[in-house]
């Protein structure tokens, strides 16, 4: 598993602020995540061995927290609310254009055949009275109507081509 030496510096610290190593089984997912884009079945069984856990203690959390990928995901990640404020006010259409942009489907996190986008269909973004709202990457956008979700989708199909 290649993490930088820094995720690495910050995975021993971490540890130390719990009287149980296992507690710190949370922590080091969302760090080797951040790093790795994904936990991989050799991330599981590294963190296990470092918090001297069976790997299937870290297994059960990884299933239990939807925020935890065990697929890699495109280079640009697109979460779109489900829940009720969103989905009274069109989040499922807003999925449902993200889906057709991409040629992807959001049940299942796939990748874009261009490897460019991942969408998603997450529980709460916590902005309910902006319905409905989406992440891309870590930026926030609120009232994503269909609209908004294409010129946000061709934004991001201008940023790719970029970069080719």
């Amino acid at each position: 598993m290649n993490l930088k030496p820094e995720t690495l510096q910050r995975i021993d610290d971490v540890i130390t602020h719990y009287p149980v190593k296992r507690s710190a089984t949370l922590p080091l997912l969302h760090l080797v995540q951040e790093d790795a884009g994904y936990i991989s079945d050799e991330a599981l069984e590294w963190i296990a061995a470092k918090l001297e856990l069976p790997p299937i203690n870290v297994y059960e959390v990884i299933t239990f927290y939807p925020m935890f990928r065990r697929q890699p995901i495109g280079r640009r990640h697109i979460r779109v609310c489900r829940t009720l404020s969103c989905a009274l006010l069109g989040g499922y259409k807003t999925c449902e254009t993200f889906e057709k942009e991409f040629n992807t489907h959001a049940g299942a996190g796939h990748v874009s055949p261009d490897g460019e986008v991942t969408v998603e269909f997450v529980e709460c973004l916590a902005s309910c009275g902006t319905a409905p709202v989406v992440m891309i990457d870590d930026d926030l956008h609120e009232k994503v109507d269909v609209a908004k979700a294409k010129a946000l989708s061709a934004q991001i199909k201008v940023e790719a081509a970029a970069r080719r």
